[in-house]
């Protein structure tokens, strides 16, 4: 069973159970290899991709009207010393890109993660990902490291990693600005 837990007019985003696999599948097989070249897991694995259905873990999808998704986020608590720490990944399918889901995506994690109990979120973005940096600064993550030449694409070529951090207690001001703080107590969104 699936639960709905929030809508967009284009997708209701839901939790990730068994019934996802081959469309959460289908979903990452479809992106541009360029965006594949960034995720750190190989998607296009069946055997991943049913792992994280199965695993019951903080993972949820976005699906249009005709059944398929449109994005996926995850919130993966880290563990020992950094058991307070939630890391976030977003993907959103190019045909989603600009509509707002990104957003919705990302504010439901953020939600989620702090409802956990984590004290400090962190999400990497790659230094050329202009949209994301937005997206998320736009939520209070602030940069908290460049790292240089960091990642390779499938190219060969060098990027850039920016590792945001989003630490809840100070910066709690700033989540009452975007929102979260109703969406946390159960209040509506006044945005």
């Amino acid at each position: 069973m699936t639960d709905q837990v929030e809508r967009n007019p284009e997708s209701t985003v839901e939790a990730v159970g068994p019934g996802h696999a081959d469309a959460l599948l289908s979903f990452f097989s479809g992106l541009p290899e360029g965006d594949r070249t960034f995720i750190k897991e190989d998607v296009t694995d069946p055997a991943t991709v049913r792992s994280w259905v199965e695993d019951g873990s903080s993972r949820w999808v976005a699906t249009g009207a005709d059944g398929g998704i449109d994005g996926y986020v995850a919130v993966r608590r880290l563990s020992g010393w950094s058991d307070h720490v939630a890391e976030l990944r977003l993907v959103v399918g190019p045909q989603s890109r600009g509509t707002g889901l990104g957003r919705v995506l990302a504010r439901h994690a953020v939600t989620e993660a702090i409802s956990a109990g984590a004290t400090k979120l962190v999400v990497e973005v790659v230094a050329e990902q202009g949209s994301a940096l937005a997206l998320f600064t736009g939520l209070g993550f602030r940069g908290e490291a460049l790292l240089e030449d960091h990642i390779r694409d499938r190219s060969g070529e060098l990027r850039d990693l920016l590792v945001l951090a989003h630490r809840v207690d100070a910066t709690w001001s700033a989540m009452d600005t975007v929102g979260l703080s109703e969406a946390l107590d159960g209040s509506p969104d006044p945005g």
